[in-house]
């Protein structure tokens, strides 16, 4: 046989064991799945927000109807995921759950509507997408998220640790080439999710300067010196575009040509899209279950929330119990399959003894009737003076094992496998 082949999912996965940086351990991972009825929106949808928590997230994940969501949590540990998205939809409409693994809590959102990454480029006027941008983490910039209770905090804080956190004094400012924009609204109790390419344009340079600076060619086919282009009236893009409040000075140097340290550029940003507009729905504090500490919908009295609890107490004593039993039932199903298995072993024991026994009964049957044949033959020696025929003292020895039978099994071993031996 040739010499099996490796795979392709096995030649890009990287060595689980191998020792990573403490930096991406550290860093929070997800995952991305969509449940419920199947569509194509729901399938585009889910693939544009993986897109948008790359690169610490799963980006070919093969998902299957047949997968659990403790077949994911069962392989989080390993892979260092912090947090699992889901897409849901329903005959009432689309819905968005981040639970915190392995223990919760579960945030469930409303979609109350959306648009897809493809959509959103198609309909700008100026694209930005490079592949270049989605190999670092985008930076989470939330708005108006400052209110009273429990759940507003909770859901803030699970939007900032699903993306990692900054180190100011070790910041590369090259590397910043997306954010994720959330803002509040606190009438409509909306979050509006928005996600932009950024890019960073120097400031006070004219059109054709900026080209040289970019090192690109210049058109001159219409200028009859180079003086010409250079003096040409041509404004920028930030200065055409020109607000003040986008105006920024650089810390450091870019790797962008024009933007030096301690100089002043512009920040435009370009929507890659989705567009998401999210209500929050219900906060559990376990894994897609548990106590519920907020709902939006439904609101329970003390006395309801009292019962709740009892019930809940009482199904977790009944889970106990039944797994207690289970293990009871484990330990005597092995138990009684240990015995039968030593019960098949003395059989196999005594068929074996039984065996030695008939080989020794066969050969002192053949000695003893070779002993008599010999004792006649020589008697009609002395007698006679003569040999007997061969024929003349042949015995036929009936319902008696002959010698053969003897040779047969004189060196024949009897092999013990208890893991072949039938159960009965």
């Amino acid at each position: 046989m040739g010499r099996l082949k490796k795979g392709r999912c096995v030649k890009r996965n990287k060595q689980i064991n191998k020792n990573e940086k403490e930096e991406l351990v550290q860093a929070p991972h997800s995952f991305v799945v969509h449940r419920g009825l199947p569509g194509n929106n729901i399938t585009e949808l889910t693939k544009d927000f993986r897109r948008v928590m790359e690169p610490f997230t799963a980006s070919m994940l093969k998902e299957r109807k047949r997968n659990t969501i403790k077949d994911f949590v069962s392989i989080a540990g390993i892979l260092h995921v912090t947090h699992i998205s889901i897409f849901s939809q329903t005959e009432l409409g689309f819905y968005l759950k981040i639970c915190r693994i392995p223990r919760g809590p579960t945030l469930s959102f409303k979609i109350e509507s959306f648009a897809l990454a493809r959509d959103v480029v198609s309909t700008t006027k100026k694209q930005l997408v490079f592949e270049e941008a989605f190999k670092h983490p985008p930076l989470i910039i939330m708005n108006k998220f400052s209110g009273e209770g429990m759940h507003f905090k909770l859901m803030t804080s699970m939007f900032q640790n699903m993306f990692p956190t900054i180190n100011l004094v070790k910041v590369n400012l090259s590397n910043m080439r997306r954010c994720v924009c959330l803002n509040y609204n606190h009438d409509t109790k909306l979050i509006d999710f928005r996600h932009y390419a950024i890019k960073v344009i120097p400031v006070g340079l004219s059109k054709s300067v900026k080209k040289l600076v970019q090192a690109k060619i210049p058109n001159l086919s219409h200028c009859q010196d180079f003086a010409d282009f250079m003096i040409k009236p041509t404004l920028s893009e930030s200065e055409a575009e020109d607000d003040p409040a986008s105006h920024v000075t650089l810390p450091q140097k870019l790797s962008s040509r024009g933007n030096h340290e301690k100089s002043t550029s512009a920040i435009r940003l370009y929507e890659l899209g989705p567009r998401l507009t999210l209500q929050l729905i219900k906060v559990e504090d376990g894994l897609l279950g548990g106590e519920v500490l907020f709902h939006e919908l439904i609101n329970k009295t003390e006395e309801e929330k009292i019962l709740i609890q009892k019930k809940r107490e009482q199904n977790k004593k009944l889970k106990e119990k039944r797994r207690k039993i289970q293990d009871e039932n484990k330990l005597k199903k092995e138990a009684k399959k240990q015995e039968l298995k030593e019960k098949s072993l003395k059989g196999i024991h005594k068929k074996r003894e039984s065996d030695i026994l008939m080989q020794k009964i066969a050969k002192e049957s053949y000695e003893a009737n070779k002993s008599d044949d010999d004792d006649d033959a020589q008697y009609y020696r002395d007698e006679v003076g003569e040999e007997p025929d061969s024929d003349l003292f042949k015995r036929t020895i009936k319902n008696k094992r002959s010698y053969s039978h003897f040779e047969k099994y004189k060196n024949k071993k009897i092999k013990v496998n208890p893991e072949n031996t039938k159960e009965t």
